[in-house]
């Protein structure tokens, strides 16, 4: 009797694991990114002035980012190589519609539109076909990269960013750089190469300085001190460090934040999301947050490590840590210890565009694993 009963438990486990197998889902991940995405709702509500309306835009969003996830986990790792050139060529040529026909938004000429059908930015599909390209380009070679390759690389990540950072778009640049620079790290590159990189950035910082915009710089000198424009530049800066320091250790409650709920506290329920956060659950519910955010990233590194092949452990290290570059920043900016530069809160902040993406990278990552486990069986 408890030898048939170990026997169908057994199979049962079998059962649930074909299941996830055969879905091409990892079910931690996917738990931890409902997780999340439940999470933010939670604050969602509270930072949109409780507008349900504003709540039920983003859960669509959700479901249509999770319908996405499932349909590209099961595209393979090779059919994602032998198409990663048209995906990187396809966006470039976006981002070149953009520059031409592209709508404003807030000073901003960011989006392509289809009338009565969408409006997207492809500046966020770039932080997708950027590593995609380069882990093609790179797996086919020798690694570590030589300098060949790595002016190759170069010349592949400087074009779309010059053409995002001149919409003007600083935020989704710097991570669009990050996305490449990483599969160049993760290829193995040499400490001597390092150096030299880093010793180039440093000298073009001057020449980065005066090509921004004049908002630009006032952001980054605000950032050194805040206190200049209190009223003005300051403004945004000042009251998140407010909230976020108003809240303590437990934080006053949820819907009873005074800094977000009075309006004081700008673009509250997409970039300075976190400021909500802080005041409403105070430290404990950041770093429950964080945590949790720290869980999606090891289980992702984890994934990664395990692919098949390089191109597969590049692509996946890549899309992992750019969505760490992506909380970083955006936590960063919002405490005052980075210059504030419009990265929202992944998979809490309102977005369209930007929850798509980083739930595709998610089906990207998902894809690399579970084919790695039926290439082994």
């Amino acid at each position: 009797m408890n030898s048939m009963e170990l026997t169908g438990g057994h199979r049962g486990v079998t059962r649930r694991r074909s299941l996830w197998s055969r879905l091409h889902i990892d079910p931690w991940l996917l738990s931890l990114l409902l997780v999340l995405m439940g999470s933010g709702l939670i604050v969602l509500y509270s930072a949109s002035g409780q507008d349900m309306q504003t709540v039920i835009a983003q859960l669509t969003r959700f479901g249509v980012a999770l319908t996405v996830l499932f349909v590209i986990a099961q595209i393979s790792p090779a059919t994602m190589l032998r198409w990663a050139p048209v995906a990187y060529g396809g966006t470039v040529l976006m981002l070149l519609a953009v520059e031409i026909m592209g709508d404003m938004g807030m000073g901003a000429q960011r989006w392509l539109v289809i009338p009565g059908v969408l409006r997207f930015q492809p500046s966020e599909l770039m932080k997708l076909a950027m590593p995609l390209m380069l882990a093609a380009y790179i797996s086919r070679r020798e690694l570590p990269p030589r300098w060949r390759d790595l002016l190759v690389c170069a010349a592949l990540i400087v074009v779309p960013i010059i053409m995002i950072a001149r919409q003007p778009d600083l935020g989704t640049s710097l991570l669009v750089a990050c996305s490449g620079v990483f599969v160049i790290l993760l290829a193995g590159l040499s400490w001597r190469f390092i150096i030299v990189i880093a010793a180039l950035v440093t000298a073009a910082l001057p020449v980065l300085w005066l090509s921004m915009h004049q908002y630009q710089r006032q952001r980054v000198l605000t950032f050194l001190n805040p206190d200049t424009d209190p009223l003005g530049a300051g403004w945004n800066i000042i009251q998140s460090t407010t909230a976020i320091g108003s809240g303590g250790v437990l934080g006053k409650g949820w819907l009873e934040g005074t800094q977000s709920q009075l309006e004081f506290l700008p673009e509250r329920h997409t970039d300075f999301i976190v400021a909500v956060l802080g005041e409403e659950f105070g430290l404990a519910g950041m770093w429950l947050v964080l945590v949790l955010y720290l869980l999606i990233v090891m289980r992702g590194m984890w994934l990664a490590n395990e692919a098949q092949d390089s191109f597969g452990r590049l692509l996946g290290g890549s899309i992992v840590l750019t969505f760490f570059i992506y909380v970083f920043v955006n936590v960063g900016m919002v405490s005052g210890i980075l210059p504030i530069v419009g990265v929202p809160l992944p998979l809490v902040s309102f977005g369209g565009t930007s929850s798509v993406t980083l739930l595709i990278g998610f089906g990207i990552l998902m894809s690399v694993h579970s084919h790695r486990r039926l290439l082994s069986r």
